[in-house]
């Protein structure tokens, strides 16, 4: 087993026994898949596939959807890189990242494959940390990947093997929200581009911190956290991101 295979391995053991135990957990995430779900168009054709599923929980808000990762599990449907897609060109109506877009070292070489296994107006659905001044301490202290704020990020077209661990949360923020020079949407439409206040997920501990309020309170936080959500460059805490493809005529 190689030393990447068995650090994904151990923390996906780890998450799953979060998952289990943590009621507030599954909650959170359950409004997470809600607001994914609902970006997704029915009338398009082919398969919705989700990148980098972990341990596969938009199954449970959305069973058709195919979940791959690097790596196999039992739940997996497929094991895949986003940067070299099994599927042909033009087969594909959704692609959905969660929590995966700050793990792509060079996220125009995925866009680039993307657009090309995508049907005409497919969508690529991207939910990943927002970068606020509040939320900034949070990811940047009390998480184990960096925020990379003020990294290059890589503008290659294509990213051959081999590929390492790479992660940069602020990546989405920049991307979609500052615009961070760079090619990333040049064939693309944005449908959507939300940035959410999300105290009701940091504050929850996520997947390996303990909670710091009890699951009956979660109400009240997720109305904060819609109010909070008016102000996003202070408060926003996640992102949705929805594109469509664009023709590249």
């Amino acid at each position: 087993m190689s030393v990447q295979l068995g650090q994904h391995q151990v923390e996906i053991q780890s998450n799953r026994a979060s998952w289990e135990s943590k009621p507030l957990l599954r909650l959170i995430y359950a409004g997470f898949y809600r607001k994914i779900v609902g970006e997704i168009d029915p009338s398009l054709p082919g398969q919705v596939i989700e990148i980098g599923s972990g341990i596969g929980n938009l199954k449970s808000s959305y069973p058709q959807a195919l979940s791959t990762d690097l790596f196999p599990n039992p739940w997996l449907d497929l094991v895949c890189d986003g940067y070299e897609l099994p599927f042909r060109s033009g087969s594909l109506s959704h692609l959905i990242l969660f929590d995966v877009f700050h793990h792509l070292e060079a996220p125009h070489a995925f866009f680039q494959e993307a657009h090309r296994a995508l049907v005409p107006k497919g969508r690529l659905i991207i939910f990943d940390p927002f970068i606020s001044w509040s939320s900034f301490p949070v990811y940047g202290l009390l998480h184990h990947e960096p925020v990379a704020w003020k990294d290059p990020i890589n503008p290659a077209p294509s990213w051959p093997a081999p590929r390492h661990y790479y992660a940069a949360q602020g990546n989405a923020t920049r991307v979609f929200f500052r615009d961070e020079p760079g090619p990333w949407l040049h064939s693309w439409i944005v449908r959507r581009r939300d940035a959410l206040a999300a105290f009701a997920y940091l504050l929850s501990g996520g997947f390996s911190k303990p909670a710091m309020y009890p699951s009956a309170v979660l109400g009240i936080m997720n109305r904060l956290d819609t109010l909070l959500s008016r102000w996003p460059r202070l408060f926003g805490g996640r992102c949705l991101v929805t594109l469509e493809k664009a023709s590249l005529a």
